[in-house]
């Protein structure tokens, strides 16, 4: 399987012929989702899901389908493409590969602003599990060899970031929801990251691939 992380939190997920792209957002690169055959959303913020790009995606590959919340599902109404409801819980194949959705709500960005559905995507690789838990730390039920962490947003300090990792335990992490920082900032949280989440660490750039 081929791994490629873009801008922000979108993951491109190459395996068996099939192409699964994660959460494109409006900061990612519009060629994540170049011959994509499935979509999985996280949450409705824009950061994750840009419904131009989808649309530009879906009028040239009309297979495409779209796995999100309900709630999502609800505000994707004129997107020309398959869109299936996914719960907490479910089990489901997007572009030949299996996934589970964990979680359920977004983490609190400030107790007066609502929260709002959120959910984590584990998908099964030859290497082992990958964890996409979009903006949460809700710590799947499985084992995970392989997580993307949040590590900067208004929604978390970076000693949860670290304790996320400690706690889904996975066999390497990579940075997640990470363009918000500069290049300083960038340094800092690797520093961190390394020395404390007790697993091994990297920091991809946009565009890399593993």
């Amino acid at each position: 399987m081929r791994i490629t992380k873009y801008t922000h939190a979108c993951l491109r997920l190459e395996h068996g012929g099939g192409v699964l792209v994660i959460d494109p957002g409006m900061f990612s690169e519009p060629e994540a989702l170049e011959g994509a055959d499935a979509v999985l959303i996280t949450h409705e913020h824009m950061d994750h899901v840009d419904l131009d790009k989808l649309r530009a995606a879906a009028a040239k590959q009309p297979a495409l389908t779209v796995h999100t919340h309900p709630d999502v599902e609800a505000q994707l109404t004129d997107l020309d493409a398959d869109i299936f409801a996914v719960n907490p819980g479910d089990t489901f194949v997007a572009a030949g590969m299996t996934v589970r959705a964990h979680g359920g709500r977004h983490a609190v960005v400030h107790p007066d602003i609502p929260r709002i559905v959120n959910l984590g995507f584990a998908i099964e690789a030859p290497f082992g599990t990958i964890y996409h838990p979009g903006d949460s730390f809700s710590v799947p039920d499985e084992e995970i060899a392989t997580l993307f962490v949040p590590v900067s947003a208004p929604w978390l300090k970076l000693s949860e970031a670290i304790d996320f990792a400690r706690a889904v335990k996975p066999e390497r992490a990579f940075a997640l929801h990470d363009s918000l920082l500069m290049e300083a900032g960038q340094q800092m949280v690797t520093g961190h990251m390394t020395r404390l989440s007790g697993t091994q660490y990297t920091r991809l750039e946009p565009g890399s691939s593993i």
